[in-house]
């Protein structure tokens, strides 16, 4: 199959870098280009879990909010408080449509008083704000600003970063961010990634420099062997990593995938965030479903997971598996299953595949 290159569809500052070091495919994500491995899967798992990997990953686009309002805007899309959010603090947000269901879950990142940035998963969070915005009337320009990922992540990033900006990086907290001086390129740095292995994002704040910076953090990573990755799977998987729009669908909401921690209920203006009723509402009721981890029988690798499959048990359906993956450590197929919520770690049941019945035993999140 032949790729038509498209308006529609946007190439990344780094993408020339990305094609340079050997991308293998790429997948869409929030109407761009990311690339979705480098040719060697397994080598590119172990390259994360013990050294450090550097990852294009622009698509994962800023929403910004700007104006007095900003702050307000930032809080009625978000059910969580963000009061306590300080300039140059992040928090993992939930935001929900007006019936309680998950359209996205990014980072919400405080810039000042007056701008925040939403760094958000693959759904257009750019319409929705301003929509927001407009029927309530606020002060708050909504745009996409010029801004561009790359991740450095893995347990060894933090050397790299150190060689890059200075061992003040080392002293960052998760989820924190500042403005860094890199060779005159306007950046963020945060420490944040979607690994659990460690690692920091530099956002590049004027795409101009994207293969200047590449290859800047591939010649200091140099000695710790860096090279290309991408967003694993098989990491994610294993860490118990929520995928949106993956692992969810139109109905789910945040207490059916694990981030009610995430969710605050009552605090003053809650009343004002976008579904909370409902929320609230799912809250006293109980979540119909649950996500639980898949073990699945056997120890042959089978393909990565195209599609949900049926969960079963006696022949009655109780959920969906939502991924999976070969796990390279734990030599097993693995994957997520959104169940329902009498189902229980330790049960087992069924992986419907086309005519196939797997067997498989739920289990807690992450995988140990």
């Amino acid at each position: 199959m032949q790729f038509t290159p498209h308006t529609r569809i946007r190439r990344s500052p780094f993408f020339e870098a990305t094609v340079s070091a050997g991308a293998a495919g790429f997948t869409t994500y929030n109407h761009m280009l990311l690339p979705a491995g480098y040719g060697d899967p397994e080598g590119e798992y172990w390259r994360l879990r013990r050294g450090v990997s550097m990852w294009d990953v622009a698509a994962q686009r800023q929403v910004e909010l700007r104006g007095p309002d900003a702050g307000k805007l930032a809080q009625i899309l978000a059910p969580r408080d963000l009061s306590r959010c300080a300039a140059g603090q992040g928090k993992y947000v939930a935001l929900c449509n007006h019936a309680g269901a998950l359209i996205n879950d990014p980072i919400a990142l405080k810039l000042d008083d007056d701008t925040y940035w939403f760094s958000i998963a693959d759904s257009n969070i750019l319409f929705w704000a301003r929509a927001i915005a407009a029927e309530r009337r606020l002060d708050a320009a909504v745009t996409e600003p010029d801004v561009s990922p790359l991740a450095v992540q893995g347990p060894q990033a933090a050397e790299v970063i150190a060689a890059l900006f200075g061992e003040w990086t080392r002293g960052m907290k998760y989820f924190h961010f500042r403005r860094a001086d890199l060779d005159r390129m306007p950046l963020l740095l945060a420490r944040s990634g979607w690994s659990k292995q460690g690692g920091f994002e530099i956002y590049l704040l004027d795409r101009a420099h994207g293969m200047r910076l590449w290859n800047t953090v591939a010649e200091a990573g140099a000695a710790w062997d860096i090279a290309a990755g991408s967003p694993n799977a098989n990491e994610r998987i294993e860490s118990g990593l929520l995928s949106w729009g993956g692992d969810t669908d139109d109905a789910t909401n945040p207490f059916e995938v694990r981030l009610g921690k995430f969710v605050d209920l009552d605090f003053d203006g809650a009343d004002e965030v976008v579904g909370i009723d409902a929320l609230r509402r799912i809250r006293r009721d109980g979540p119909a479903r649950h996500q639980l981890g898949v073990i699945l029988d056997g120890d042959a690798p089978a393909p990565p997971h195209p599609l949900w499959y049926d969960i079963t048990v006696d022949g009655r359906k109780v959920g969906d598996m939502t991924c999976g993956i070969w796990s390279y450590r734990l030599a097993r197929n693995i994957g997520f299953g959104l169940v329902a919520r009498d189902m229980t770690a330790g049960m087992r049941v069924e992986v419907v595949k086309g005519d196939a019945r797997i067997g498989a035993t739920l289990t807690v999140l992450p995988f140990a």
